[in-house]
């Protein structure tokens, strides 16, 4: 087997995820970025920074508890999120974004203020579509 140099490995380390292609590990990313209420977590939690289960509850209006709790611990085992329990009556958790999901959450944000900024173009464009029975 022939020996690589360093820009040969970082190439095939590049081709290695191809999210284009179905069996990349890329995509179990993509697909967990693209949930609405890990979009909405990681923007609650830039604004406010460091938040309560209770509170984050709060903020996300219509997230089910069961929702809320997996979409932490995905965040969590993903490194996107810190999880800090405290021993107090009763027990404290707290949730706040690690540096990898600060760096996330600068895209995630620009994404939600696009749809705040354009929803009403979408909802003509949804609309016009409609009234052609497509």
């Amino acid at each position: 087997m022939p020996t690589m140099t360093a820009a040969q490995q970082r190439e095939q380390a590049k081709l290695a995820y191809d999210s284009f292609l179905a069996e990349c590990p890329s995509r179990q990313l993509l697909d967990r970025l693209s949930d609405k209420w890990v979009a909405l977590v990681l923007a609650a939690l830039a604004d406010e920074g460091t938040m309560r289960y209770s509170q984050l509850a709060r903020r996300l209006a219509g997230v089910s508890q069961k929702m809320l709790t997996q979409t932490l611990r995905a965040l969590e085992r993903d490194g996107l999120v810190t999880r800090t329990v405290t021993p107090t009556v009763p027990v404290t958790v707290d949730y706040d974004l690690t540096p990898l999901g600060a760096s996330l959450q600068v895209v995630v944000r620009q994404v939600k203020v696009w749809a705040e900024a354009h929803m009403d173009d979408v909802r003509s464009a949804r609309d016009a579509y409609d009234a052609r029975g497509a």
